[in-house]
C-alpha cells in the first residue's frame, strides 16, 4: 500500500502541475481608468490570493484549469466577482474595472474631494492645474526619509536646499533662484517670516507630517501674489476626512556624530528673555548679577535619544456637513557638526596668496520642534461653505559652539615647527522662532453656479527671539606643539546680546468669478484683490564684560586665576547696554493689489490671461538714530504684472503647457535700513537705495500622465531679471582696507534651463527621477590688484566679472527607488539627491568667490504594516556622511603648519563640515 501511494501521489502532483496555469491582469478605476494599487485578488475555493502592484497589475501562478470565480476587493470600492473559464494556456490578459462604493460623485466632492494625500490624487491635481506645478503627497511624505518640509522639498525637480549649521535643510532654492525670490504659503495664504532681517521663511520650522500635500508653484497666474520670481511653496494642511480617522506615530533615534564624540550643552533655565535695559529702565547700570551664569556653565556628555511623535484625529458630523481635524507634531532631536575653516590673506597682487589660519568648530544643537494644526469647516449646502483653520509652529534651538582659531606666524620653535597664536571661544545661543496663522475662509456660489465669491480674513504673526546670546574668548600660544598661556582676551572677553523681532500681518482677500457657457466652450471671468498691513519691530541690545587684571597686571589666566568661567568676577564696560543701534527699529509695509483675468476652456484648449496690479508702501523708522543721513525712509511704487497661460490637450493623458508671467522681488525690511552692524566675522550694512527686482518669466512643458501615479514632464524655462538683488563684499571708501557685506542691484541677469520629471511603476518596483539643468549669468564689479609701473606700488582697481547667480547649481537631480508589496504591507525607499557646485559667498576680489562643492545626499526608509493598523518604520539620513565643503577656484599657497591637504585639482579648500548619519525607528498606528 505504501509503495502504491509513493507512486500515486507524485503522479497526481505532476498531473496538477501539468494542468495548472498562470492568470494575469490589471485592475482599474471605472470612472478615471487609472490603475488601482493594492487591490486584493482572490481565486475562490483555491486559496490563491495576491494583490495589485504599483501599476495595477497582478499575477496568480499555479491556477487550476476549469471554471472559476475571481473576487476583487479594494477599500472604498464595490467588490467585483468575475466568472471565467481558465484554460491550459493562452489565457486572455484580464482588465477589471471597479466602481467606487458608498457615495455618489457629488457627495464625495462636497466632503473630501481630491486632497492630494495620495500620489494618484497629486498627479490629477498637477494635470488639471492652471499653473506649472509639482506636488508631493502626504503618502509620499509619510514613507520618505524626511521629517521636515525643507527636506521634503529636495525631492522636487528644480529645487535644491540650503542647509543650516547642523546639516538639516532650511531654505529652498527654486530653479537656481535664491531663497529671497520665493515665498511661502499655508493653505494658499502668505505667511510672515520670523527672520530678523529678511522675508524668506525657514522651512525647517514645519514638521512634514502635518501636511496633506506640498505644492511647488513654478509659474504664477494673476490671482496669485506677484513676488515669486523663482516660485512659491504652498503647504496644504490636513483636511477633515469623510469618516473617523486616527493617525499616530512615535519614534526614537540617534546621530552617528555622538557615537564618536560628546554633546556639549549649557544651562538655559535661568536665561532672562529681556535684557537689563528692558527690565530696569533706560538709565539702569547693569552689573554681573544681572546676567545668568548658566550660559557659561557647560556640560559635556552623550545626549539622550531623539524623540519624535505626531497625531491627527479627524471626522465629519451632522450628515457630513461639519468637518473637524486636529493634528500635532513634536520633535526633540540632538544634532551637530564638526567644522574646519581655513582663512587666507590678501597679499601683493594675489587676492588669495596664503592660508594664514585654521578654525576648528564643534556644534552641538538640541532642537525642539512643535507644530499644531486645526481646521473646522461647515458645508451649508452644495453652494455655501466656510472654514476656519489655525496653524502654529515653534522651533527652539539650543546651540553651543566650541571654536579654536589657530593663526600661524613665521617664528620657528625649538622642534622646527612654527609657533601659533590661539583664540578659544565658546558661544551659547538659544533661538526660538514662531509662526502663527489663522484664516477664516468662505466659498459661495449663486445663480446656478454662474457667480462665485471667495473671501478670506487673515491674521498672522511671526517672532524670532535670541535672548542672552553669550560669547567668551581666551587667548593662547602654541609653542613646541603645546598650548600655553591661556588667558582672557584683554578687551571685553565676554559679550552678551539680546535680539528680537516680531511681525504682524492683517490681510483680507476677495475673489469673484462669473461663468459664461457658449456651446462647447466655457469662459470664466475672475477679478479680486487683497490688502495687507504688515508691522514689524526689531530690538537689539549688547553688553560687553571684562575681568580686572590679576596681581601681575595681566589678563586672568585659565587654571591659575580661575578654573571655570562661572568663577570670573566680571565688570560691564557699557552698563546701559547698546540698544542705540540700527537693529532697533520699526518697519511697515502696506500692499494693495487687484487683478482681472479670464479662463477660456474648450474641448482641447485652455487659455488663462490677465494682469495684476500691486501697490507697495514700505518704510522704516530707526528708534535710536546714530547720525544716519536717513533715520526714516520709505519706498512707494506700483507694479503691473501681466501673465498668460495656455494648455493644449493632445489626448486625455497628455498636454502642452505654456506660460508667461511678470514678477517682482521687494527688498527685505532691514535691507533698506541705513545700518552698520558688526557681526562676528564681518560688518554688514543696509542700503536705503536698494531697488526692487522685476523679472519676465517664460515656461514651456510637455506633460504626460499615463497611469494612476505616473508621469513624464519635460520642460524649459527662461527668466530675465532687471535689477537683481545680490549680497557682495565691498570696500569702505573712507576706511581703506575695511570691507563690508551689503545688498545691491546689478544690471540685468538671465537664468534659463530645462527640467525632466519621470515616475514609473513596474508591479512592485517604482522609479522616481528628475533632473534640472540651470544656467545663469550676472555681472558685478570685483577688486583686482596690480603693480603700478611708475611707482612700483600695489594698487587696487575694479573690473567687471560675470558669474552665476548666488546659490544657483548647474545640475540638480533626484533618483528614488521604491519597492512596494501591498500583500506583505512593505514599503522600501532609497532616495538620492545631487546638487552641483554653486556660489556660497560672493567675494570682493576677482576670482575669489567661495563655491560649495557638489554633493550627493543619500537617504533610506522602510515600513512594514500589520493587519491591526500598526506599522513599524525606519528612516536613515545622510548614509554617505556627505560633507559640506567650500572652496576657492584657485591654488593658494599652503601653510606648512597645516597638515591637511587642502589644495587639489586647481581648488583650495576653505571649509569642511561633517554631520554624521542619522537613524530613526518608530511605530505608526492608523484607525480608518
Amino acid at each position: 500500500m505504501n509503495k502504491f501511494l509513493q507512486i500515486l501521489l507524485p503522479l497526481l502532483f505532476g498531473f496538477t502541475i501539468a494542468n495548472a496555469t498562470t492568470l494575469k491582469g490589471h485592475v482599474y478605476d471605472q470612472q478615471t481608468g487609472e490603475p488601482l494599487v493594492g487591490a486584493t485578488i482572490t481565486l475562490d475555493k483555491t486559496g490563491k490570493v495576491t494583490s495589485t502592484g504599483l501599476d495595477g497589475s497582478f499575477e496568480l501562478k499555479g491556477v487550476p484549469q476549469g471554471a472559476a470565480a475571481l473576487r476583487i476587493t479594494y477599500i472604498t470600492y464595490k467588490t467585483v466577482v468575475k466568472e471565467l473559464t481558465i484554460l491550459k494556456e493562452d489565457n486572455p490578459h484580464l482588465k477589471i474595472y471597479m466602481e467606487p462604493a458608498g457615495k455618489t460623485l457629488q457627495e464625495v466632492s462636497i466632503t473630501s474631494s481630491n486632497n492630494g494625500a495620495t500620489d494618484r490624487d497629486a498627479r490629477r491635481i498637477e494635470q488639471s492645474a492652471v499653473q506649472v506645478m509639482n506636488i508631493v503627497s502626504s503618502k509620499a511624505i509619510e514613507i520618505s526619509p524626511d521629517l521636515t518640509v525643507a527636506n521634503v522639498l529636495q525631492r522636487v525637480s528644480g529645487v535644491s536646499i540650503e542647509r543650516n549649521s547642523n546639516g538639516d535643510g532650511q531654505y529652498a532654492i527654486l530653479r537656481g533662484m535664491d531663497k529671497r525670490y520665493n515665498y511661502t504659503l499655508v493653505n494658499g495664504v502668505k505667511i510672515p517670516s520670523p527672520d530678523n532681517k529678511y522675508r524668506y521663511v525657514p522651512l525647517d520650522l514645519f514638521p512634514a507630517d502635518l501636511l496633506d500635500r506640498l505644492e511647488v508653484y513654478k509659474t504664477l497666474t494673476p490671482n496669485l501674489e506677484g513676488d515669486a520670481i523663482g516660485g512659491a511653496v504652498n503647504m496644504v494642511m490636513k483636511n477633515a476626512p469623510d469618516h473617523f480617522q486616527i493617525n499616530a506615530n512615535i519614534a526614537t533615534g540617534y546621530s552617528q556624530l555622538f557615537f564618536d564624540r560628546n554633546f556639549t550643552s549649557f544651562d538655559a533655565s535661568g536665561i532672562n528673555h529681556k535684557s537689563p535695559y528692558e527690565i530696569n529702565g533706560r538709565n539702569y547700570n547693569a552689573t554681573q548679577a544681572d546676567f545668568a551664569k548658566g550660559t557659561l556653565s557647560y556640560i559635556s556628555k552623550k545626549p539622550a535619544p531623539n524623540l519624535i511623535g505626531s497625531m491627527s484625529i479627524g471626522q465629519r458630523f451632522f450628515d457630513n456637513k461639519l468637518g473637524v481635524v486636529i493634528a500635532g507634531s513634536y520633535q526633540n532631536t540632538y544634532r551637530g557638526s564638526n567644522s574646519t575653516f581655513y582663512e587666507s590673506s590678501v597679499d601683493g597682487t594675489d587676492a588669495y596668496a596664503k592660508i594664514t589660519s585654521q578654525d576648528k568648530r564643534e556644534y552641538s544643537e538640541q532642537q525642539k520642534r512643535l507644530g499644531l494644526h486645526g481646521k473646522i469647516d461647515y458645508v451649508f449646502d452644495k453652494n455655501n461653505k466656510i472654514s476656519l483653520y489655525n496653524v502654529y509652529v515653534d522651533l527652539k534651538n539650543q546651540q553651543l559652539r566650541d571654536e579654536v582659531s589657530t593663526t600661524y606666524n613665521n617664528v620657528y620653535n625649538a622642534s622646527g615647527g612654527k609657533n601659533a597664536e590661539l583664540v578659544y571661544s565658546t558661544r551659547s545661543r538659544l533661538t526660538e522662532q514662531q509662526i502663527y496663522n489663522t484664516t477664516l475662509h468662505g466659498d459661495h456660489k449663486f445663480f446656478y453656479n454662474k457667480f462665485s465669491v471667495q473671501w478670506s480674513g487673515v491674521y498672522s504673526s511671526a517672532r524670532n527671539e535670541v535672548p542672552d546670546n553669550t560669547l567668551i574668548s581666551l587667548n593662547g600660544l602654541r609653542t613646541n606643539n603645546q598650548d600655553t598661556r591661556l588667558s582672557l582676551v584683554n578687551t571685553n572677553p565676554v559679550e552678551r546680546r539680546w535680539e528680537r523681532n516680531t511681525d504682524e500681518d492683517k490681510a483680507g482677500y476677495l475673489d469673484l468669478g462669473y461663468t459664461v457657457k457658449t456651446g462647447e466652450n466655457k469662459i470664466d471671468f475672475m477679478a479680486g484683490g487683497l490688502y495687507r498691513d504688515k508691522q514689524r519691530s526689531g530690538f537689539f541690545n549688547k553688553y560687553n564684560l571684562f575681568a580686572p587684571l590679576n596681581a601681575q597686571g595681566k589678563a586672568p589666566l585659565y587654571g591659575v586665576d580661575f578654573q571655570n568661567y562661572t568663577d570670573l568676577n566680571l565688570s560691564v564696560s557699557n552698563p546701559q547696554g547698546g540698544v542705540a543701534n540700527s537693529l532697533t527699529y520699526d518697519a511697515s509695509e502696506k500692499i494693495g493689489a487687484g487683478y482681472g483675468m479670464f479662463k477660456l476652456t474648450s474641448n482641447k484648449l485652455e487659455v488663462v490671461a490677465g494682469a495684476r496690479v500691486e501697490h507697495t508702501n514700505q518704510g522704516y523708522n530707526l528708534l535710536f538714530p546714530q547720525g544716519e543721513a536717513r533715520p526714516t525712509g520709505s519706498q512707494i511704487y506700483t507694479d503691473v504684472l501681466p501673465s498668460a497661460t495656455i494648455k493644449y490637450h493632445l489626448t486625455d493623458k497628455e498636454q502642452l503647457h505654456a506660460s508667461y508671467y511678470r514678477a517682482v522681488n521687494r527688498p527685505g525690511f532691514y535691507e533698506i535700513v541705513p545700518s552698520k552692524i558688526v557681526n562676528e566675522e564681518y560688518e554688514e550694512r543696509g542700503n536705503p537705495d536698494l531697488k526692487r527686482a522685476l523679472a519676465d518669466n517664460y515656461d514651456l512643458r510637455y506633460e504626460l500622465f499615463p497611469g494612476a501615479a505616473e508621469q513624464l514632464l519635460v520642460g524649459a524655462f527662461y527668466k530675465k531679471i532687471k535689477n537683481p538683488i545680490e549680497y557682495t563684499f565691498q570696500p569702505d571708501a573712507v576706511r581703506g582696507q575695511d570691507i563690508y557685506y551689503t545688498p545691491g542691484n546689478f544690471g540685468t541677469a538671465k537664468n534659463y534651463g530645462a527640467e525632466v520629471d519621470y515616475i514609473k511603476f513596474f508591479n512592485k518596483i517604482g522609479i522616481k527621477a528628475n533632473y534640472t539643468y540651470t544656467h545663469s549669468r550676472i555681472t558685478t564689479p570685483k577688486t583686482s590688484r596690480r603693480i603700478n609701473e611708475t611707482t612700483g606700488d600695489i594698487e587696487a582697481f575694479l573690473v567687471d566679472q560675470s558669474r552665476p547667480l548666488y546659490g544657483q547649481s548647474a545640475h540638480v537631480a533626484n533618483l528614488s527607488l521604491l519597492y512596494k508589496d501591498t500583500k506583505k504591507g512593505l514599503d522600501i525607499q532609497l532616495a538620492g539627491a545631487y546638487t552641483g557646485e554653486r556660489i556660497n559667498t560672493v567675494s570682493q576680489f576677482l576670482n575669489n568667490d567661495l563655491w560649495q562643492k557638489g554633493f550627493i545626499q543619500m537617504d533610506a526608509s522602510a515600513e512594514k504594516r500589520f493587519k491591526s493598523g500598526i506599522s513599524v518604520f525606519v528612516k536613515a539620513n545622510n548614509l554617505l556622511n556627505t560633507p559640506f565643503k567650500l572652496f576657492i577656484k584657485g591654488t593658494n599657497t599652503e601653510n606648512d603648519s597645516i597638515k591637511e591637504n587642502i589644495v587639489s585639482n586647481g581648488q583650495t579648500l576653505i571649509r569642511n563640515d561633517q554631520y554624521g548619519q542619522g537613524y530613526l525607528i518608530g511605530l505608526r498606528y492608523k484607525f480608518n
